[in-house]
């Protein structure tokens, strides 16, 4: 038994959630996401609980039931208060912007790296050199966080790049070189 696909769903103050067959509406304040559950499971809401249930014991089913159970679970947080992400640029002129939507980074290259959101992602810069992506899909920010750090992950040696603003950056000692007498 899934220990964590049998968990209901507590339905948070705010967040309205419908079901119609196999698709799951959820929506609140900060706005709307629709769900399509598998084939093999159904839901039904009880006691301002959402339950979900599965047809059958297979293995890909129990591993779906745990999934979906989350990915809802997330929807109905992420409607009533959004998610966030927050990163930090560490090293010397490394500076974030923001031109309309779109994020611009200046990372020591000669030319910046301009990023486009998803859709439904909000970028702020309170600072030339932290970045805050907010949104209701918990999927789509931490897709889009680690997207932005790709662009120049931190190297190990100086700490230099994009980080979490909670990441501890392992650090390597310098090469040293042996000295032949």
């Amino acid at each position: 038994m899934s220990r964590i696909g049998v968990q209901p769903i507590k339905i948070k103050e705010g967040a309205n959630v419908d079901i119609d067959g196999r698709n799951i509406t959820v929506e609140g304040s900060q706005g709307k996401l629709n769900i399509k559950l598998p084939h093999k499971l159904s839901a039904a809401i009880e006691d301002d609980a959402l339950i979900l249930t599965r047809a059958d014991d297979e293995k890909p089913t129990k591993s779906l039931h745990g999934t979906y159970r989350m990915i809802i679970s997330n929807a109905v947080h992420g409607v009533s208060k959004m998610y966030e992400k927050n990163l930090e640029l560490v090293g010397v002129g490394y500076r974030a912007r923001l031109e309309g939507k779109t994020l611009v980074m200046t990372l020591g290259w000669n030319h910046p790296v301009r990023i486009e959101p998803y859709e439904g992602i909000e970028i702020e810069v309170p600072d030339e050199t932290k970045i805050t992506v907010k949104g209701i899909d918990k999927q789509k920010v931490g897709e889009f966080a680690a997207k932005v750090r790709n662009v120049r992950k931190p190297e190990p040696y100086k700490g230099k790049g994009i980080r979490y603003a909670d990441e501890q950056v392992r650090r390597k000692s310098v090469k040293t070189s042996l000295v032949a007498e």
